[in-house]
């Protein structure tokens, strides 16, 4: 669980924007021993590896389970955000441009915290965002496995699983390390 000395240091420094970043990993090597289910409509049935990154599982806002292995095989971004936090505003509207654009080559996944189950809902309603997975870190478990200790930051991962990128991104340097990704 997120301690309550780091929630109430994370709500009192606001949205966090501080553009360092670092690419270090949470455990970023591939698990051999999973496998992620193939995709749902997928033609063939052949498994993926599911790295370390990826062997998670949550509950959306929606109350449905989400196993982040079925994000394995392909770039992704983890996006960790607040429903109060106005930097984490300001990028909805690009990351639903993104997951327009690169939906087929790209998965995006929300991870919400330091706040109430509805003021979520109410965020992700606001900038239109349920057409990505949302999940309810209301407790901090991901944030602390991914370390991280303030919104809005992003876990970019490349197509094995490792971490490429762990930090604060503007809206044209998503753009860009998401053009990187999906190359």
């Amino acid at each position: 669980m997120l301690p309550l000395a780091l929630a109430a240091v994370l709500a009192a420094a606001g949205c966090g924007t501080t553009p360092d970043a670092s690419p270090e990993a949470p455990a970023a090597g591939p698990s051999p021993a999973a496998a992620a289910p193939p995709a749902s409509g997928a033609a063939t049935a052949e498994a993926v590896t599911v790295p370390k990154t990826l062997t998670f599982t949550g509950t959306t806002l929606a109350g449905k389970k989400f196993d982040a292995a079925s994000m394995a095989g392909k770039p992704a971004i983890l996006w960790f955000w607040a429903p109060w936090c106005a930097t984490c505003a300001s990028e909805a509207q690009s990351l639903s441009d993104i997951h327009d654009e690169y939906a087929d080559r790209l998965g995006i996944l929300g991870i919400a915290s330091l706040g109430s189950v509805p003021e979520m809902d109410d965020f992700v309603a606001d900038f239109e965002l349920a057409k990505m997975p949302h999940l309810n870190d209301k407790a901090g478990k991901l944030w602390k496995r991914f370390g991280i200790v303030q919104q809005s930051w992003y876990v970019m991962l490349d197509r094995t699983g490792k971490v490429a990128y762990k930090g604060y991104l503007d809206d044209l340097q998503l753009t860009e390390k998401v053009r990187e990704l999906t190359a």
